[in-house]
């Protein structure tokens, strides 16, 4: 017999679901942000998480609890916006689920069952961070880390990062391929493959790294080739978005969005993090690279392009912006889903239009105050004189 108390719970996910999204009164004219983030907690199905049988739970208590759901993948098929969600369990454990919703910024739904990836790999304790790419190659494939224990420490905390590898056609049924090996780097996180062949190869963007956290001697995002997606090997990662000191990626960065074709180049949605007083701080930039070798960057505006605001700053993990995950429309139109302090997700709209102007007309980092004073003083400059016409 079902609960009654099922009835209760179920009454609040509809409302929860049916919801409807609007813009915030934020503005910059680059970006739209909005009020309710798309997917909470919350979100998750009752019989995801209640015995809803009234003999086996007759207190109706949670069984298998929900703690976060972040960083989604996000894809355009069907005529539906789709993200494979990190959900985090009360036991820590993350696993992928698909959500859809008809317009992107509200109606957000599970499927009734989460993904169920090939076991392939013993050794692998945790997966989460999918990005989506939807290649050339007619496959969607998702790139996301695979996390095992390190067994060479006695340190109960150290693990190991490796990009694992699986792709589909219609976000039912995954095929795994080998995670990534690349030669001279022991470590790999924030993996994404690029939408099409580039030099008849396939293309990846790296973050190399010495150990789970720290990137140690890593330099930045990098860029590598391969020939074989099914068993991929990269000989070579080039670093095209460095960290740099007294950024926002001095402590490390990373790969987020798959990057959008516009009409100027590639763009590309990255992460940047930067040490404080309170911990880690993450943020989002952006950069554009060159359509025919995206290997080579060609706009580098300065500063970041999304922060944490209000009850965005909150969560398991303060003060973070976090995002791997995109869709361009044919129209030109963006949906940016990111995730707030490890625990929920949002969108932010824009356009490839706006996204261009902002790449190629806003001024690059300085570097140092007194030049970056300079800036400013000749926009106040010019506005002033404008003003004063």
């Amino acid at each position: 017999m079902i609960h009654n108390k099922y009835y209760v719970e179920k009454e609040k996910y509809d409302r929860l679901v049916a919801r409807k999204n609007q813009k915030s009164n934020y503005y910059n004219g680059l970006i739209d942000r909005y009020e309710y983030p798309v997917l909470t907690r919350e979100h998750a199905p009752v019989h995801w998480r209640y015995d809803i049988n009234a003999d086996t739970n007759p207190y109706f208590m949670e069984r298998l609890g929900i703690n976060a759901v972040m960083n989604s993948g996000a894809i355009w098929l069907d005529g539906k916006y789709y993200l494979v969600v990190r959900v985090e369990g009360n036991d820590r454990k993350s696993f992928f689920a698909v959500a859809e919703s008809d317009n992107g910024i509200d109606g957000f739904h599970f499927w009734d069952y989460p993904v169920v990836l090939p076991d392939t790999c013993p050794e692998e304790t945790n997966v989460y961070d999918m990005r989506l790419t939807k290649h050339e190659d007619g496959y969607i494939y998702g790139v996301f880390c695979s996390e095992s224990k390190d067994t060479e420490s006695t340190d109960l905390s150290a693990a190991v990062a490796q990009a694992g590898i699986v792709r589909t056609k219609d976000l039912k049924t995954w095929e795994r391929l080998d995670n990534l090996k690349t030669l001279k780097s022991p470590q790999q996180r924030n993996v994404l493959l690029h939408p099409e062949f580039v030099n008849g190869k396939y293309a990846f963007y790296t973050r190399p790294m010495d150990g789970f956290i720290e990137t140690g001697s890593g330099g930045g995002i990098g860029f590598g080739l391969c020939d074989d997606i099914c068993h991929a090997v990269i000989d070579e990662e080039k670093i095209i978005s460095r960290r740099v000191y007294h950024t926002i990626t001095e402590s490390k960065n990373g790969a987020g969005a798959v990057p959008i074709k516009g009409n100027k180049c590639w763009i590309n949605i990255a992460h940047g993090v930067r040490n404080t007083a309170a911990g880690l701080r993450y943020v989002l930039y952006v950069f554009g690279t060159d359509l025919n070798d995206p290997s080579k960057v060609i706009a580098e505006p300065s500063g970041v392009f999304l922060v944490p605001l209000g009850k965005e700053r909150v969560g398991d993990v303060s003060n973070v912006v976090f995002t791997n995950g995109a869709i361009a429309r044919d129209n030109g139109d963006v949906y940016i889903y990111y995730a707030s302090c490890d625990t929920r997700m949002h969108v932010a709209t824009t356009t490839i239009d706006k996204l261009e102007d902002y790449l190629f007309n806003t001024p690059r980092d300085a570097r140092r105050s007194p030049d970056c004073v300079k800036q400013r003083c000749e926009l106040i400059k010019k506005n002033l004189e404008l003003l004063k016409a």
